[in-house]
């Protein structure tokens, strides 16, 4: 097994690290079409003592996307109360947003392969980015990403 930082940024997709702490990070890579009206990807998170993926995350065109989460997170770059939440339909990814002051947004991003199967996990780590700017360059990566428009 490798490393998440063995070549993980050669691969065509997006990584997000944290700010905090670089040995923290989540990888969305894999894109291909599904179906009409959706896309499947893989999710890769990890944090010291844990690596976790998820293979078939389905992200829906009619459903409120990750893009756009993360870009209404970036317009509040001068921040927000409480956490804001998304998830996929099948609630295999979500993703929740905190703000902290300094003009920090903390992005818990939660595995949950199988979530109404018996034995199922669930694995989160947290990344901490820059409101601003580091925000808006995310939403801009996973916008691409989705949409398959990645070189």
């Amino acid at each position: 097994m490798t490393s998440p930082d063995d070549g993980i940024d050669d691969k065509p997709g997006t990584t997000i690290r944290c700010l905090d702490n670089v040995a923290v990070g989540v990888r969305l890579s894999g894109q291909r079409p599904f179906d009409e009206g959706c896309v499947q990807y893989v999710v890769e998170a990890w944090a010291p003592g844990l690596t976790a993926r998820v293979d078939e995350v389905v992200a829906w065109i009619w459903d409120a996307d990750l893009a756009a989460f993360v870009t209404g997170l970036a317009a509040d770059y001068r921040g927000w109360e409480g956490e804001r939440v998304w998830q996929t339909y099948d609630g295999d990814l979500a993703v929740s947003a905190v703000f902290r002051s300094g003009g920090h947004v903390g992005l818990t991003w939660t595995l949950r392969p199988w979530p109404n199967a018996t034995g199922g996990w669930t694995a989160s780590v947290t990344t901490w980015l820059e409101a601003g700017e580091q925000m808006s360059s995310l939403a801009s990566d996973i916008e691409e990403f989705l949409s398959g428009e990645q070189p």
